[in-house]
């Protein structure tokens, strides 16, 4: 019973500090932006970032809904983040690439999550904080 109590320590420390980095990166995004972007959308425009994916190839490389990743696709391009075109030569299947605003924004962002970084390596130290990025690469087997 005790290793199960320390398996969901762990697990529930992992969540709460990715929530914490989360609501972090949402809110300096928010003071230095008038575009309101999800976690969600910046997870897709992640996987898009300087690509030209098919819709069906992102919908299958997160973890979200096909229905749900063709909503917020929508929302990206209504806010004018991304763009969707057919494929040549094959009218049912849909590319999506960044617009030069989303790659803007996301290139914003990420700089917003470097700062994030670099204030969490004066909290816990650059050695610790290496060592916590390399933990979190490897794999786990699991």
């Amino acid at each position: 019973m005790d290793k199960e109590l320390k398996h969901l320590d762990l697990l529930d420390s992992l969540s709460e500090r990715h929530s914490q980095l989360r609501q972090l990166a949402e809110q300096l995004w928010n003071e230095t932006s008038d575009i309101s972007i999800s976690n969600s959308e910046w997870y897709i425009m992640s996987r898009i970032y300087k690509k030209q994916p098919t819709i069906a190839d992102v919908s299958k490389n997160v973890d979200i809904s096909r229905q749900a990743t063709h909503k917020f696709i929508k929302n990206l391009k209504s806010k004018g983040l991304v763009n969707v075109m057919d494929v040549e030569n094959n009218k049912k299947v849909k590319c999506i690439e960044l617009t030069p605003l989303g790659e803007e924004c996301y290139e914003k962002n990420e700089a917003l999550k470097a700062t994030i970084e670099k204030k969490l390596a004066e909290k816990i130290g650059e050695d610790q904080l290496e060592l916590l990025k390399n933990l979190l690469k490897i794999d786990w087997g699991i």
